[in-house]
């Protein structure tokens, strides 16, 4: 438990089968304020999980026992701990699997370490944020929840109900990917699954209600051919 005085230090389980990825990531996030613990196969990761209950999960796909998104679904069962998935796997299909599944944000190998960080920052902000916040600020962009007003800068803005609806869903996940496929089965229903071009439309038109520059977006995120992300600033 953290006491006045002591600065927190989230715990991150290192789920992957490699040791010089582990010993990477242990230096990468004991030199930025992590607490590293290691598993190397899914099976281990799941029992410790469960016994240290990590702040962040940093999980493998390719592990010697378990399909990393088997993992995944397992942890799913009983925790919503943040899962970043680290993989070589690049593969759309892999990708919207393991964001289905329930991971918050994936990474291909090799990574960027500011990017890692940054993500997993986003992923321990939004696990801290209060579900039952009712207004939600970032930057110039406030929204109450109660009343469904959006304001830019102090000034009311109009949304149409879909595109009020994907804010509110990007919002409750802010810097999680959400995927096409659950976007479009939330908003329109699973019979709309392939109307991905249509998604697009209406994100483009919240974008210009909501972004500073639309063309360059700071605030809803596009993971190419996966889905979007929304990241508060």
């Amino acid at each position: 438990m953290k006491t006045e005085g002591q600065t927190f230090q989230p715990t991150a389980l290192i789920i992957d089968d490699e040791p010089q990825i582990r010993r990477l990531l242990r230096t990468i996030l004991e030199a930025n304020g992590y607490r590293a613990v290691e598993s190397a196969t899914g099976a281990d990761g799941i029992a410790q999980a469960a016994q240290r209950r990590p702040d962040v999960v940093l999980l493998d796909l390719g592990l010697p026992d378990l399909d990393g998104v088997e993992v995944l679904r397992r942890l799913r069962e009983w925790t919503q701990v943040p899962v970043l998935i680290l993989s070589v796997r690049d593969r759309e299909d892999d990708k919207v699997a393991a964001l289905d599944s329930g991971a918050d944000d994936y990474l291909t190998k090799p990574f960027n370490t500011a990017e890692l960080l940054a993500r997993m920052r986003a992923a321990l902000r939004h696990a801290q944020t209060p579900e039952t916040s009712a207004t939600f600020v970032s930057g110039q962009l406030e929204v109450d929840f109660s009343t469904r007003q959006v304001r830019k800068s102090g000034k009311e803005v109009k949304l149409t109900p879909i595109e009020y609806a994907l804010l509110r869903l990007l919002i409750t996940h802010s810097g999680k990917v959400l995927t096409h496929r659950h976007l479009l089965t939330e908003i329109w229903g699973p019979k709309s699954v392939d109307q991905t071009q249509y998604l697009r439309v209406h994100i483009a038109h919240l974008r210009d209600k909501i972004e500073n520059d639309p063309a360059n977006p700071e605030l809803i995120l596009t993971e190419p051919a996966i889905g979007y992300r929304l990241v508060p600033q």
